[in-house]
């Protein structure tokens, strides 16, 4: 028996903690300036050195950009919020119950709120011992999985009592994910009132030099594709969307793809993003809204920008799957 004076302890847990790359508070240039203050200032994302860096980024960056890319937010912004918010809330929702008894789901930002940090230290405070954290990137990437995983060891470097903690490994070549984005593909194909001459999967870009610095993204995608294409039993190409600066990026580019297929003779195309396990402002705006307009304004007759996994029911069931199996010997159901 614990001493009269001893305080409260709550019940052991165990805390499965989804993350993803985070947004700013509201679709306005405040906000979205503050967002990519914090995006832009991490040395995952922007390589160079800070002294180099800063100055451009505090000068004509967050002077200009941040009006532009809040236009774009408003055009996908919903009652709930940040599109991509509002999803990897609905996420951790659908698996509140999902890895049995004594199980926390919760959800945090990279950047932005919730942020890691808070969310860790709440459920270190509500008992859980053992945290499992997801960074849901199916392709791993220094900018994105990397440095969410730094934000979460950085949490843990400034806690006197540390939880346990396991991080998710990225899933591109998964079954349960691959046969995930099958049914998904096929069910929005389904529903369409045209037959895609060709389907696009489009990634996120990076810089080429993380590839050739051994970053394993561009193979990431490329397998992903691969076992995409395999599985539809149809034609299926992949490009990188969302350049940004003058650095040779990733190719061939979205954009440019997409201006060019109607002079291949493809009018019909429907676009899946593979690596984005919600849908948000790179989906909603870069590829439904600019993306489609730039493949009409070159001669294509029909367009669809297929949904993420978001918190349907197939996208859920993936994640249950590749998280159960990371709480293995943890979770009582696992």
């Amino acid at each position: 028996m614990k001493p009269e004076d001893h305080p409260d302890i709550p019940a052991s847990k165990i805390g499965v903690l989804l993350t993803n790359l985070g947004t700013p508070d509201a679709p306005e240039a405040g906000a979205v300036r503050r967002y990519l203050a914090e995006f832009l200032s991490d040395r995952r994302v922007v390589e160079l050195p800070a002294i180099a860096w800063q100055p451009i980024l505090r000068g004509i960056i967050l002077r200009t950009r941040p009006a532009k890319s809040a236009e774009a937010y408003k055009q996908v912004w919903r009652e709930d919020g940040s599109p991509l918010a509002a999803i990897t809330r609905a996420q951790a929702l659908a698996l509140k119950n999902a890895f049995g008894p004594g199980v926390m789901v919760d959800w945090a930002m990279r950047y932005g709120r919730p942020a890691i940090a808070e969310r860790i230290a709440a459920m270190k405070a509500a008992g859980c011992e053992r945290i499992l954290f997801a960074p849901l990137y199916p392709q791993y990437c220094a900018a994105t999985t990397a440095t969410a995983n730094d934000a979460a060891f950085a949490a843990l470097a400034a806690m006197r009592w540390q939880p346990a903690l396991r991080t998710l490994p990225p899933y591109h070549d998964d079954p349960a994910y691959i046969d995930a984005l099958k049914q998904s593909v096929e069910a929005s194909l389904a529903v369409l009132d045209f037959e895609p001459d060709t389907i696009l999967a489009s990634f996120h870009g990076m810089p080429q030099r993380t590839l050739e610095l051994g970053d394993p993204y561009h193979c990431h995608c490329q397998k992903t594709a691969r076992l995409l294409r395999d599985a539809l039993g149809r034609d299926l190409e992949i490009a990188f969307q969302s350049r940004f600066g003058r650095a040779k990026w990733l190719g061939p580019a979205t954009d440019t793809v997409l201006a060019a297929m109607p002079g291949r003779g493809i009018r019909k195309v429907a676009v899946v993003t593979p690596g984005f396990s919600a849908d948000c402002v790179e989906t909603l705006e870069e590829i439904a809204i600019r993306g489609r307009e730039t493949f009409i304004e070159s001669g294509g007759t029909h367009f669809a920008a297929l949904p993420c996994l978001n918190a349907d029911k197939g996208g859920v069931e993936m994640l249950r799957t590749i998280l159960m199996r990371e709480l293995a010997g943890w979770a009582s159901d696992a």
